[in-house]
């Protein structure tokens, strides 16, 4: 992992899915905080009609009084692109669309675009990811196989997500927390819902649904996400 950029990082927006629709209130507040503009990267998406993640993104953000560009990296060859990696570059805020975990971690991890994020992000850029999205950001990353962990990109290390959390501990959910590194923060989030790291390095939760912390398999609360590293 090479070292960051001088600066620190802007707002990071971890969101449980359900992205680009009525309850995701942190949208509009992220878009008057960055300018009006999101870079959205389908990435995940790549399978599931990537196209259809943008428009989706297009009919929300613009009813909001943003603007979307999309930024279609949908391969590894797509990530070392140039091109791809200044448009990221040059983001004041960039959202990363639901979908595959792996494939996004496979087509992103140690890129010319991921760079071109990290680097973003510590230039006081917004960075959001829902659901696939989210997961990847983090390191360590729960496998959607079967609830183990595996390596995330890691902008924020020793905090896992687990999305389309509805409240119930799933028997997944469990396999999960049992499996959890010691003193991992697991957070389980409900759709249209964030977990919001400010620039001091404070967290907040923000949007319409559940939120659950947990350590070493206990409920906790947000204060456990208080000082784990970024890249």
């Amino acid at each position: 992992m090479s070292q960051p950029p001088a600066g620190g990082p802007g707002p990071l927006v971890l969101v449980g899915g359900g992205e680009w629709r009525a309850g995701a209130t942190f949208d509009a507040e992220m878009l008057e905080r960055s300018g009006g503009e999101v870079v959205v990267l389908p990435t995940a998406a790549a399978y599931e009609r990537p196209e259809r993640a943008v428009a989706t993104a297009r009919e929300w953000i613009s009813s909001l009084g943003g603007r979307v560009r999309a930024c279609m990296v949908l391969t590894r060859a797509d990530a070392e692109a140039a091109e791809a990696a200044a448009v990221v570059r040059g983001a004041r805020f960039v959202y990363l669309s639901g979908g595959s975990p792996l494939h996004l971690r496979s087509v992103l991890k140690d890129s010319a675009v991921l760079h071109a994020l990290v680097a973003a992000w510590h230039g006081g850029a917004v960075v959001a990811g829902s659901s696939a999205g989210a997961m990847v950001l983090t390191d360590p990353m729960v496998d959607p196989r079967g609830g183990a962990f595996t390596v995330g990109l890691g902008l924020v290390r020793n905090v896992a997500v687990v999305p389309h959390f509805t409240g119930e501990l799933t028997a997944q959910l469990r396999r999960t927390l049992a499996l959890a590194p010691s003193g991992c923060a697991v957070a389980a989030l409900g759709e249209t819902t964030a977990l919001v790291r400010e620039p001091d390095g404070t967290w907040r939760r923000a949007g319409s649904g559940e939120v659950s912390v947990f350590v070493d398999a206990e409920p906790d609360g947000l204060e456990a996400l208080a000082g784990k590293p970024v890249w």
